[in-house]
């Protein structure tokens, strides 16, 4: 019995499939690839149950193994071509999980443009590539590009020489080189005033559509927030906490918020027209679920196009709405610091300063003059320190009355420090 029982074989926890180099994992159900490339066997998760989704991961999986071994195998032979390297960083973005997908889709851009502005690129010796050439590149294409594309595309440049170092192909990088840009323009930001952003909002909800109502909620949820388009959308009722007066914005469930990883958030406290927008709007909609979006339109820009016509005001976009908020905020004397935790930037509000510096010159100015050392100040302005007579007391046996001296409130600086 025992002999009989060593004979049996284990039970594999793999399942076979109808279709080469296709495996399954028992316990998960999910999908994974099991390929010999010259001689080294390959297994791994295609992150899928679904056995239509794993044929296709299955095939793009093959295609990018086999050509990193080709390009391992063109250094070995030492003719590696700087396409070569670019298949494999091109593989290494793609299979990066900390890289959003829409950061992928403009590095593909920025490598398709890179290849077109230097067309002998992608076919030449990656040994051969000389620092002159970096540089002469470099200079063509800073006056073509504008210098947030063209800074972006010498990175790009440098991030594939490295990956030559690292295989052996070359031993310096020449893309460092390149140059890079400062920023040359600024987008001019022209906003609405407050009267003209009221009838703009009245415009866009005027009830020509069906549409009309949440375009106009969705106008205000962005001006009343700052939040960014793609986190206005995602926002559900759940994330209103009306008792705090707080939102919580996620972004997207997939790849979460600009420049944070996929589950940080940030709390972005209610104003008070914030808080009215929404109690009004959860009372004409008292029955949706907690989990149900906030905004029932993801877009408005046509609306906006058409209001801003109508009206003759500048036409603006989405994330224009953003500024108007941060803009508000600044003229309403909160600190810039604030403002940029409540807008999502890391950098303590050196971007806001950057932008919006005009908009702190003008308060100082503003303040400044409310300060005076030649007349009584206005009201809620500084002026200058009142001098304050103070008496000496006199010896005990002194027959003069001894004077107290005069209490003088301390004067506060009017000016607000950010």
């Amino acid at each position: 019995m025992k002999a009989e029982n060593a004979q049996q074989k284990p039970v594999s926890d793999w399942q076979k499939t109808p279709f080469a180099n296709l495996i399954r994992y028992k316990q998960s159900q999910v999908y994974f690839a099991r390929i010999r490339v010259k001689g080294k066997l390959i297994r791994r998760s295609l992150k899928t149950d679904q056995i239509s989704v794993a044929k296709l991961r299955l095939a793009d999986l093959e295609k990018s193994e086999r050509q990193k071994i080709q390009s391992l195998s063109a250094v070995a032979n030492g003719k590696m071509t700087f396409g070569d390297v670019l298949a494999v960083f091109k593989q290494r973005m793609q299979d990066n999980p900390e890289v959003k997908p829409k950061t992928k889709e403009y590095y593909k851009f920025r490598i398709s443009a890179l290849l077109k502005s230097w067309p002998e690129l992608e076919n030449k010796d990656v040994s051969r590539i000389t620092n002159s050439e970096c540089l002469d590149w470099s200079v063509k294409s800073a006056n073509k590009n504008s210098s947030s594309s063209h800074n972006h595309t010498v990175s790009i440049l440098r991030k594939v020489f490295a990956i030559a170092m690292e295989t052996g192909a070359r031993y310096d990088n020449p893309a460092l080189s390149a140059r890079r840009t400062r920023e040359r323009t600024k987008k001019q930001i022209k906003l609405p005033d407050f009267g003209q952003f009221e009838k703009l909002v009245a415009e866009v909800g005027r009830p020509v559509n069906g549409f009309a109502k949440p375009a106009a909620e969705l106008v205000q949820f962005l001006a009343y927030g700052g939040l960014r388009i793609g986190e206005a959308k995602f926002v559900t009722w759940a994330d209103c906490d009306l008792q705090r007066g707080e939102i919580t914005v996620r972004g997207n469930p997939d790849t979460g918020l600009k420049g944070r990883n996929v589950g940080e958030f940030r709390i972005v406290p209610m104003i008070p027209d914030m808080r009215k927008l929404l109690e009004r709007m959860r009372a004409d909609r008292p029955d949706e679920t907690p989990n149900t979006p906030v905004m029932r339109v993801w877009e408005c820009q046509k609306s906006i196009d058409r209001a801003s016509k109508l009206l003759g005001i500048i036409r603006f976009t989405h994330h224009d709405l953003r500024h108007y908020f941060a803009t508000v905020c600044i003229e309403s004397d909160v600190p810039i610091p604030t403002v940029a935790q409540w807008v999502g930037h890391k950098d303590g509000g050196a971007m806001l300063m950057r932008i919006y510096g005009h908009l702190r010159n003008e308060h100082s100015q503003k303040m400044a003059g409310q300060v005076t050392f030649t007349s009584a100040p206005e009201k809620g302005g500084a002026g200058p320190p009142q001098r304050t007579e103070s008496v000496t007391k006199p010896l005990a046996d002194s027959p003069e009355t001894t004077a107290q001296p005069e209490t003088v409130e301390p004067i506060v600086d009017a000016s607000v420090g950010y």
